[in-house]
Parts: C-alpha cells; sequence; structure tokens
C-alpha cells in the first residue's frame, strides 16, 4: 500500500493536541509530528458544569491550527476526540454544535469506557512490553482528572474495570481550602483514596496479588525523565527512585515544581495529587515498581484506525478483553456458567448461518456474544422483575471497549429477551436510540429469545445442534435422547417473533441416536 497519513486528535481536560501518524506497507506506524495546547477545560467543566466561552473560543484557534496542519501535511482522515471535559459540561452540544461550524472539525465525545479502551490500546501498541506485562496479574490505573480508572489483567485478559470518582483536578479543588500544609494536605488524599482502594480490594482484587502498576494518564513521566530512555517505550521506576522524587515534590507548592521540573504552571497543581495516588497505589498493591507509559490516548485512536484498516497487525485481542470483562461480570452477579456457555455456541452459529438475511457484520456477533453472557444477570437481584434488572445492571456497568450506545443495544436485547418487545416509535421517545441501532436490537432480541427457548430448563439438553438456513426456513435439528416437549413448546411460542423479524421461519426438530 501507498504511504498514508492520519491526523489523532484528543481534547482533553488540560491539553489538547494532535499527532500524526505515517502507516506504511511493512505494518509499521511512525509519529511523525506532534503538537500540543495548554488549555485547562477540565478546570471549567469540574467546577462551573461547563466549559467557558473563552476557552472554547481558544479551543477553537487551536482546532483551526491543527486544521491547517493537517491540510499541509496531505493527511488521508483524521479523528478528533473529547474526553471527561465534553462529557460533564452541560452546555455540550451546544459548544460542540458551535465548534465544529467555527473549525469545520467534527468531535467525538467518547465515554468513559471508550476514553479507557484508546488508553490500553496507546499501551498495547508498544506489543512486546505489553503483552508480557499482563501475562502477570497487573493492574492499569488511568489517573484523570476527575476519575481514575482501575483494570486488573491477568493472564493475558482483562479481569475487571472499575472507576473510581476521585481524579488530580477534582481533589486539589475539593481539598486546598481545608489544607493547613503539605502533609496534611497528602494526609486527606491518602485518606480519601485509602477508603476506595479498601473497597475495589475487598470486591474485586481479593486474593490476588498484583504484580505489576501500570499507571498512565498523568504527569509523573515529567518527575522521572532521568529514568528515561530512547529505548524504551515503556518507563519503569523502582519503588526506591519513586520516592525519593516524592519525598521532594511533595512538599513544593505547584509553581515551584513548575520551575524545578520545567512544567507547565497550569499544569503543576496536578504533579502533587497524582504523585500521592501513586503512592498509595504501589502500597496497596504491594507493588515495588511502577511502569509509566510515555504514550497518550492519540497513539490509541492511531492504532485502532491502523487495525481496523488492516494497516497495522493487532498485536492483542482486545475482543477477548470485552468478552472476559462480560464473563466476570456474569460470575459476579452468579449467572449459570453451564447454562452461557451453552447458549453461546447455539446463538453464534444461528448468527453465522443467518448472515445472508440479518447483513450484521462482526461487531454486531460480539453484542450478540456479550447479550447471551449477561442474559440473566438480573436474578441475582430479583426472580420476579429479571428483565428490568438486568438492564439496569448492564447500563450501571461499564465494559471497557464497548460505547455507551453499544452498553445500551445490549441492555435492550436483554430486557426484551423476556419483556414484550417494544416497537421504534415508543422507544426513541424514552431513549436515544437511532433506528440503525433499533434495528440492531430488534434482529439480536430475535435470535435471543429462540435460542433461550432451546435451555428453558437449565439443564442443557440441546448440546449437540446443526442449524441450517434454506429457502425461508431455518432448520435447528437437535441430538439429542432428552425428553425436549418444554423446549420445543418455549421455542414455538419465540418463533412467531423471529419470523416477522427475518421473514424465515425457524423450526427445532429432535434427532434421536439409535
Amino acid at each position: 500500500m501507498a504511504v498514508k497519513l492520519f491526523a489523532a486528535i484528543s481534547i482533553g481536560s488540560a491539553v489538547t493536541e494532535m499527532k500524526i501518524f505515517e502507516f506504511s506497507s511493512r505494518k509499521v506506524m511512525k509519529e511523525i509530528d506532534w503538537i500540543r495546547a495548554r488549555l485547562n477545560l477540565g478546570l471549567d467543566a469540574y467546577t462551573m458544569g461547563r466549559i467557558s466561552s473563552r476557552n472554547v473560543d481558544d479551543l477553537c484557534v487551536v482546532l483551526r491550527d491543527f486544521k491547517r496542519i493537517m491540510e499541509g501535511y496531505k493527511v488521508a482522515a483524521y479523528r478528533a476526540c473529547a474526553t471527561s471535559a465534553f462529557r460533564e459540561s452541560r452546555n455540550m452540544l451546544i459548544m460542540r454544535d458551535y465548534i465544529e461550524k467555527q473549525t469545520g472539525i467534527r468531535i467525538e465525545v467518547l465515554s468513559n469506557s471508550e476514553q479507557r479502551f484508546y488508553d490500553y490500546e496507546s499501551i498495547a501498541s508498544v506489543t512486546s512490553e505489553f503483552e508480557s506485562i499482563i501475562q502477570n496479574p497487573t493492574a492499569i490505573v488511568d489517573i484523570g482528572g476527575s476519575s481514575m480508572q482501575i483494570s486488573l489483567f491477568d493472564k493475558d485478559k482483562l479481569i475487571t474495570t472499575q472507576n473510581i470518582r476521585v481524579g488530580s483536578i477534582t481533589i486539589r479543588e475539593k481539598l486546598a481550602p481545608m489544607e493547613k500544609n503539605s502533609r496534611h494536605f497528602e494526609s486527606m488524599v491518602r485518606e480519601i483514596l485509602d477508603h476506595e482502594l479498601a473497597g475495589f480490594n475487598k470486591l474485586y482484587q481479593k486474593d490476588r496479588q498484583i504484580k505489576n502498576l501500570i499507571v498512565v494518564g498523568s504527569n509523573l513521566l515529567e518527575l522521572m525523565k532521568q529514568y528515561e530512555t530512547e529505548a524504551k517505550k515503556i518507563t519503569s521506576v523502582s519503588k526506591a527512585d519513586f520516592l525519593k522524587q516524592y519525598e521532594r515534590v511533595i512538599t513544593m507548592k505547584p509553581e515551584e515544581i513548575a520551575q524545578a521540573y520545567e512544567i507547565p504552571a497550569d499544569s503543576s497543581g496536578e504533579i502533587g495529587p497524582s504523585a500521592i495516588f501513586c503512592k498509595s497505589l504501589m502500597e496497596n498493591f504491594g507493588v515495588d515498581t511502577v511502569w509509566l507509559p510515555s504514550y497518550s490516548m492519540s497513539d490509541g485512536m492511531a492504532y485502532d484506525y491502523g487495525v481496523k484498516n488492516q494497516y497495522l497487525r493487532n498485536a492483542h485481542n482486545f475482543e477477548e478483553d470485552i468478552i472476559a470483562a462480560a464473563r466476570s461480570i456474569s460470575k459476579r452477579y452468579k449467572c449459570s456458567q453451564a447454562h452461557v456457555k451453552n447458549l453461546e455456541g447455539i446463538a453464534l452459529q444461528v448468527f453465522d448461518r443467518m448472515k445472508k438475511v440479518h447483513g450484521m457484520g462482526s461487531r454486531e456477533r460480539l453484542l450478540l456474544q456479550i447479550a447471551v453472557i449477561l442474559h440473566n444477570c438480573g436474578k441475582f437481584i430479583s426472580l420476579e422483575d429479571v428483565s428490568e434488572c438486568a438492564f439496569n445492571i448492564i447500563m450501571a456497568t461499564e465494559i471497557i471497549g464497548l460505547s455507551h450506545s453499544e452498553r445500551e443495544m445490549i441492555a435492550y436485547v436483554v430486557k426484551f429477551n423476556t419483556s414484550p418487545f417494544v416497537y421504534y416509535k415508543e422507544l426513541a421517545e424514552k431513549a436515544d436510540i437511532s433506528k440503525e441501532e433499533y434495528l440492531v436490537i430488534e434482529k439480536l432480541t430475535a435470535i435471543l429469545r429462540i435460542v433461550n427457548a432451546m435451555d428453558r430448563t437449565h439443564k442443557q439438553k440441546c448440546k449437540d445442534v446443526t442449524v441450517v438456513l434454506k429457502d425461508h426456513e431455518l432448520k435447528i435439528t437437535v441430538a439429542s435422547q432428552e425428553d425436549l416437549t418444554l423446549e420445543i413448546g418455549t421455542f414455538r411460542e419465540k418463533a412467531e417473533f423471529f419470523e416477522e423479524v427475518y421473514n424465515v421461519h425457524p423450526i427445532i426438530r429432535q434427532k434421536k441416536s439409535l
């Protein structure tokens, strides 16, 4: 392929940046330019609930400059993503519309899970280090301006990910009026964070001994530049070396930190809280080394673009992480794993055989698999109102790698598995669902309903299943000696909706072995 240029624009709480990458025929991604501007959008959003007109205009100036640079490079494509400062602004829709009209740059506002996903992809772009690190229990902690995301990996899989509403900007704004001195501030921050980490450890870490700690999204690398080398994409710092810098910086005022470490004055106030967070994390997890990536979300956006367009080889299977996270949620809410496993195989087989009819792709196939894994989680809360409880659990639980809209689609598929189906006009009145998303919900619900009927008793009678689509008939054959009267009866009840959606009549046949 010819060389392709891609621009990744990241609009963060404190920094707005653009990185331009080159993709070559050798499946290599190379950064060729990096432009940064300090815009403290987060302070406005977290304290006033909106971004000021002045900062909006400053952002427009920066984005217009970015556009001119992109035109100069003749980039083939770009992506501009905003994070928590935009998400938490009351005037987000108006502000985004204004900025897009003033600059011609379309902005996507990422959900928290999407933002963290790109952070992980940025680390994964360092293939060998990332893959080797997460073979052992690893905590990846993303310290943001308003919150902290903690994700546990083990044996190359994501175990859980949780968001804690404590961030480097918000903690400074909250505690600064109360602090007596730097040590008092440190003590207050530790009290808040240690309480949150104790809950995390009890619920999610349990007996798992964390071996590696990766801290992203902070300015701590600025303190540790002396340990950085060009050959190392992730800087590792021992606890002893970290504490040397920690003891120095913890007693300094933000302006002193800015001068000593040559850090912009408007970001130096985040250094103290970030350092306290990191120390607390090291002590709570019992690790002796912290890894500090020199990558930003823009690298993850570019990596994602390269993989999706087959300019890069996928170094890490993130879909497996999404599935692993869903399984973890399923186990947490005591779903029958034998039931789930049985239905997964049947559902995916039906999806694959129906591909020419439904026209959906691999992403929708993944959403169906997640819906199957989570379809019974509501029973943990209530045996009477399973569907509504399951909907609420899924909407309240982040799954890294899924967007908010994807998680909402899964939640509705699970809800409509047993609840009466709601048609588009009525659903659109209470949910921000597009027609395209609605059609996916409808199609996946039809599959989940007939598949779930095949294990009505949760005894996995329908294990040996073959699925054949011919003309307008989907024939599902079950080789079993069991009495399938209940399963066949329930299947026929669910077949009507499937036929309505696909104009294909599903039938189930039992084949008894001699």
